[in-house]
């Protein structure tokens, strides 16, 4: 119950970045397509993240944090190239300048509504 919570959360934080960032369009559907991000950055953050912030653990460590945000870009990336390719629905992001902002924008709202909901 605690996973459909968070994705649901997710998906709500993703329609914020559609909103907000203009290199965000959706695929496949007004709601669909965020529904579909939203599992692939699920499966993402939960395989393929621990493994990037493991493996850049020195380039954070010597950027004093920041690289983190260029690793959430990178797997909002990522999650939208597998959601489109797996669902045929999702997310496109115009370049990594989207990707980046998208993905601080997703950060926070999903922090704030969890918080809320926590």
């Amino acid at each position: 119950m605690r996973f459909i919570g968070r994705w649901l959360i997710t998906t709500i934080a993703i329609m914020f970045a559609i909103a907000f960032v203009p290199g965000i369009q959706v695929v496949g559907g007004e709601y669909i397509g965020p529904i579909m991000a939203a599992l692939a950055l699920a499966l993402v953050n939960s395989t393929v993240k621990p493994i990037m912030r493991v493996l850049s653990l020195p380039v954070t460590i010597l950027s004093l944090g920041l690289f983190s945000l260029v690793l959430n870009a990178l797997m909002l990336e990522l999650a939208s190239y597998l959601a489109l390719n797996i669902f045929n629905a999702g997310i496109v992001l115009s370049g990594f300048g989207a990707a980046f902002w998208g993905a601080i924008i997703i950060s926070i709202v999903s922090s704030l509504l969890g918080g809320l909901t926590d």
